[in-house]
């Protein structure tokens, strides 16, 4: 066998081995890869509704149990009705009730808006009266830091908490980032609506605004069950009040 047939082979083996290797290391890590995307998933549901601190260094295990404590999940039907996972179709939509003591006190919305240069993902918690923002979290976005990139920030997003998606005639409005500051830049009638923007990133608030709206329009059946009193429970079998 000639030296260059052997190098060739040698490289080739190697190659396959390489390979092999990467292969196996790819599949076994694809387990843990899942379990900590579903893990911050969680940690960031929890965060909207205030049960994990921003910034707090909460371990794994106690974001799964509070989790499970007090997230029940269930999906929301084109009428607003709250349903199983066994019977949603494709048209019904996420959401993640946040329950304590056997009662509903807030549910939440997931939103993937457009952003200046990619998706902004996140989540809104939303007071069981269907009307009041508890909780804002974007935990995935590709903005500028420093300028859109402070939508993460927690000064940010505790703005968010007690605004209103309702005017005051219960009519759905949305809520969105004004141009500046809400008191310099927005009608008093509708400062309810709006958290301060950000300096240099008005795209960015352009773009989100956009998108919560389209979220909050999808999800205002349900909003509006709240608001009606019409949802009594989550649990069990995830049916709501007809």
């Amino acid at each position: 066998m000639s030296d260059r047939l052997k190098s060739v082979l040698f490289a080739a083996a190697l190659c396959l081995v390489c390979s092999i290797i990467l292969t196996t290391a790819s599949t076994g890590l694809n387990r843990f890869q899942q379990k900590n995307m579903r893990i911050d998933k969680h940690r960031n549901i929890l965060r909207s509704v205030g049960l994990v601190e921003e910034g707090g260094r909460v371990a794994a295990d106690a974001v799964e149990a509070l989790y499970a404590e007090y997230i029940v999940t269930r999906w929301v039907d084109p009428s607003g009705r709250l349903i199983k996972d066994s019977e949603r179709g494709e048209t019904d939509l996420p959401l993640y009730v946040y329950m304590k003591e056997g009662d509903i006190e807030a549910y939440i919305v997931p939103f993937n808006s457009r952003g200046l240069w990619g998706r902004i993902h996140g989540y809104l918690a939303i007071d069981n009266d269907g009307s009041t923002i508890t909780g804002f979290t974007v935990f995935k976005h590709s903005e500028t830091p420093g300028l859109g990139g402070e939508i993460e920030r927690a000064w940010f997003q505790k703005n968010w908490v007690g605004k209103k998606i309702v005017d005051y005639g219960g009519e759905f409005v949305s809520v969105g980032i004004a141009k500046g500051a809400v008191k310099d830049t927005v009608p008093p009638e509708e400062q309810s609506h709006y958290v301060d923007g950000i300096s240099g990133a008005t795209m960015t608030g352009k773009y989100l605004t956009s998108g919560l709206k389209e979220t909050l329009e999808n999800y205002e059946p349900v909003s509006i069950r709240f608001r009606k009193n019409l949802v009594h429970e989550a649990a069990g079998e995830g049916r709501d009040a007809e």
